[in-house]
């Protein structure tokens, strides 16, 4: 050590950190759009950050969910788009398509993509130019604004959307070890590398109506400690999406994991596209629910009996009753599927707590809110951990270890996310010196989430002897 003469101060780490919360709230989004990068792991966190993607065409998911979204709050969405213009199996050409103006406006016939070429139809060589001669909208709105254009009898050359192109492979996405190139959902392999944080809310709204895009959310939802949003197949009945639960079932609802939030029916919702109601998959408002909730309220309180903002009606009316067993929204809660509360006077509310792992599974960590605060302090101690290991195994560092996750439990419960008693012990049992002496050290993580008042009961008595207060 240097010689000194005089004063100085060592500063020490050791004993109680602070353990930052991971994000609970964050929406992983797999789908298609119109406009952006393709493959690409894209952060959104407003609405004004989302028109990168386009604008709602029909056909398209990524525009549509990310509306949906932030209709229910604030949100940080993390994007991937697998829609690749260059790529000849996700379009179809249009050639030469003629239209006659009408008032020198008049409508595609599908909604173009990319480049638009122009030419008159009496002169194939006169071409016009975009935002000079004309204005065209992404939903093929055509409208002549330069004297330029003196034929009424016009031809389009443009790309359309081939859906058959979008296939399960294509959103589940591939890794390539040697280049380390990664598209679809294996982007999401890299949102915690990227931006700090992972995912914890998967949708791939309509796409996960699919079996096998439905297993690949549940593989990452697993990695990650996320639950994956997967909803019915359009058009299915209330009595399919409950027989669907069932053995046998070759469909994304024949699953009992306890990150899968099955969802139903479809939502309806304005399309600007067709002047006109349409359905939505309730995925894309679901997740904006629950983030919404989250920052709102909190990860431990249940996105259930929540209003879902920007719809105007359910693909089929859900029978919805506070005390009838038989009703719709009962009997597909009691199979473990999360519908819609509708009755009279009480709006459109989201309905269900509990993960598929119901009926089977009927420990606490069947609700939806209770396996999500798990995740979250196990995952944020876990994080915190990281700073006590390879220190030197002493009792300085075991009370440091022990306090830093009581300090933790501390909080939350004061927040309300956990319950009293809840607590990070260091059991003697547990921690023989042969463990010790390998550099492995256990803690007893000992908590409770407080679970969602499912159902209320009232014992009603009728008392006669209250007669004798009558003057």
């Amino acid at each position: 050590m240097a010689y000194l003469h005089g004063v100085e101060t060592i500063i020490s780490s050791d004993g109680p950190i602070p353990v930052t919360i991971v994000k609970s709230g964050v929406i992983g989004l797999v789908g298609i759009a119109p406009l952006g990068t393709a493959n690409s792991l894209i952060r959104i966190n407003s609405a004004a950050d989302a028109a990168q993607f386009g604008s709602k065409v029909p056909g398209f998911n990524i525009p549509q969910a990310l509306d949906a979204i932030f209709k229910q709050g604030a949100a940080s969405v993390l994007v991937v788009n697998v829609f690749d213009i260059t790529n000849s199996a996700m379009y179809t050409q249009v050639t030469a398509e003629s239209h006659t103006l009408v008032n020198g406006k008049c409508k595609l016939s599908y909604y173009p993509l990319g480049t638009v070429t122009i030419t008159d139809a009496s002169d194939a060589s006169t071409a016009f130019v975009k935002d000079v001669d004309y204005t065209l909208d992404a939903y093929g709105n055509f409208t002549v604004i330069s004297a330029t254009i003196t034929n009424s009898s016009l031809k389009f050359t443009y790309k359309k959307l081939n859906p058959a192109g979008i296939t399960s492979s294509v959103i589940i996405g591939t890794y390539t070890s040697n280049t380390g190139v990664r598209t679809g959902m294996q982007l999401f392999d890299v949102a915690k590398n990227t931006y700090g944080y992972n995912a914890k809310i998967l949708i791939a709204p309509t796409y996960s109506a699919t079996a096998a895009i439905a297993a690949e959310m549940l593989v990452k939802a697993d990695k990650y400690r996320a639950i994956a949003l997967l909803d019915a197949a359009y058009g299915t009945s209330v009595s399919t999406a409950i027989t669907n639960r069932g053995v046998g079932a070759a469909t994304n609802f024949s699953t009992g994991s306890k990150r899968a939030y099955l969802l139903y029916p479809f939502l309806k919702a304005y399309d600007v596209a067709t002047e006109s109601n349409q359905d939505y998959p309730y995925s894309s408002y679901m997740a904006g629910v629950i983030a919404a909730t989250d920052n709102a309220l909190g990860y431990w309180y249940s996105p259930s009996n929540k209003d879902i903002a920007g719809i105007v009606g359910v693909e089929r009316q859900i029978s919805s009753g506070a005390n009838d067993t038989s009703s719709d929204a009962n009997q597909l809660n009691a199979a473990g599927i999360t519908t819609i509360f509708n009755t009279f006077g009480s709006g459109i509310k989201t309905w269900g707590n509990r993960s598929a792992a119901y009926p089977t599974v009927t420990t606490p960590d069947n609700f939806l809110a209770v396996q999500r605060t798990a995740d979250v302090v196990h995952e944020s101690l876990e994080d915190a951990s990281l700073q006590f290991t390879d220190k030197p195994i002493n009792q300085a560092l075991i009370d440091a270890i022990r306090e830093t996750g009581n300090s933790f439990m501390r909080t939350l419960i004061q927040r309300g996310a956990l319950l009293v008693g809840s607590r990070v012990e260091f059991n003697k049992a547990n921690n023989p010196d042969v463990e010790i002496a390998a550099g492995h050290l256990t803690f007893d993580l000992v908590f409770m989430v407080p679970v969602p008042g499912e159902r209320i009961t009232f014992k009603s008595f009728i008392d006669l002897t209250l007669l004798s207060s009558l003057k």
